[in-house]
């Protein structure tokens, strides 16, 4: 069975407007062949009132109502016949390529085609005079050209959705791409903020919990200093991170990432946070004269240093904590090793936030990085983070 949906407004409108337009025909008396079979003049709105219903039907079934209006067009061939049926059944030609299938769409141009060469043909040989050929034009008109216009139509508005789809798809991509850039920054700004105040707030609890739970007052007041001075690098850090998320518009200033130009005061300032647990921080810089890096490497670089020193500063046991910095051909290796094991007195609890902080710059820049526990030269167990950068700059990515 057949489902045909409610027919669109526009058909309804074209349905009584050519219904309309071939009553008036009728009345006034304006034919189109005399001398047919059926010459009652009445007998000739009956293919018109089958074409204007199947106009209802141009979107929702096109072909059946082409294949219908074929069977009324020449029925109405049969009476005096009426312009409206012969318009009207050259719209549904062109419904039919437009809204049809796109089977329907590439066959029906070819067949209306051949229709209209076999009628010219056919009429060539009936009547062997060269006004045959005004048939075949005239089925031309009606067939052939209406087909034609639709397939134009009908590429135009195939062109058109297909334009509209890859905007869409364009646009969808680019906020997938806007997404995932938002979630590379979060990431980034989680990175730089963990890694400046971490430190900072490290060494203030372990040295405030050191104060409350030492009744000394010279341990005291060490500790409040220690605590102060790291309250103000941290509220400088803070400061500085907060200026790189405001708009600086186009006034220049320095860049505010820090470089391994100062990591000697990042491990002066661990030694001296570190003093009360027994620890005590060495660098051995053995990178050379070799100018400056790329920043994003220096960057990725001084804040491993820091986490790791961080990390010392919470768990390690009391001795040495060594920094080692090299730079061969084109690696910059960092090495951070400190003690293994339990200490006494108070530490700061560890998220574990900071490794995977490491992790990720070492994985932008292309690098590889191992940190955990290992054997040291002379058999004791050291903690060891151990990155490896590659310095080429096609390799750099921020």
């Amino acid at each position: 069975m057949l489902a045909v949906s409610r027919p669109h407004r526009h058909d309804v409108i074209i349905a009584a407007v050519g219904l309309s337009g071939g009553l008036v025909l009728w009345l006034i008396g304006l034919h189109m062949q005399v001398g047919r079979p059926f010459d009652a003049p009445w007998l000739a709105l009956v293919p018109l009132a089958v074409t204007a219903g199947l106009e209802l039907l141009r979107r929702s079934a096109s072909l059946t109502a082409l294949l219908i209006a074929v069977a009324a067009l020449v029925a109405d061939q049969f009476t005096v016949g009426n312009l409206a049926t012969v318009v009207m059944f050259t719209d549904l030609v062109y419904a039919a390529v437009v809204y049809g299938s796109p089977a329907v769409a590439r066959r029906l141009p070819v067949t209306s085609f051949l229709v209209t060469v076999g009628v010219t043909i056919a009429f060539l040989a009936w009547f062997r005079t060269a006004e045959a050929l005004l048939i075949g034009v005239v089925a031309g008109l009606v067939s052939f050209a209406p087909a034609i216009t639709g397939v134009s139509v009908r590429n135009h508005r195939d062109a058109a959705e297909t334009a509209r789809l890859r905007a869409d798809q364009t646009a969808l991509l680019a906020e997938m791409d806007r997404a995932q850039a938002v979630t590379a920054e979060r990431a980034r700004m989680a990175r730089e903020l963990h890694d400046m105040v971490a430190n900072h707030l490290s060494a203030i609890a372990i040295h405030s919990t050191a104060a409350l739970s030492i009744d000394d007052p010279g341990t005291s007041r060490e500790a409040l200093g220690v605590i102060r001075e790291n309250s103000v690098q941290g509220l400088a850090e803070m400061r500085r991170l907060i200026g790189l998320l405001r708009d600086r518009g186009t006034e220049p200033g320095p860049s505010p990432a820090p470089t391994l130009a100062s990591v000697d005061v990042l491990v002066e300032q661990a030694r001296s946070n570190g003093a009360t647990s027994g620890l005590t921080c060495t660098l051995e810089d053995a990178r050379g004269t070799t100018g400056r890096l790329p920043a994003p490497v220096e960057l990725a670089a001084y804040r491993i240093v820091q986490e790791s020193l961080t990390n010392a500063l919470k768990h390690a046991a009391p001795g040495q904590v060594a920094v080692r910095l090299a730079h061969e051909g084109d690696v910059l290796s960092v090495e951070v090793t400190s003690e293994y094991g339990s200490r006494p007195g108070p530490r700061a609890p560890g998220s574990g936030a900071g490794l995977v902080g490491m992790r990720e710059r070492v994985a932008l820049l292309g690098g590889t990085i191992a940190a955990g526990p290992g054997p040291a030269a002379d058999g004791r167990t050291i903690w060891r983070v151990r990155a490896e950068l590659p310095v080429r700059e096609r390799t750099v990515g921020e």
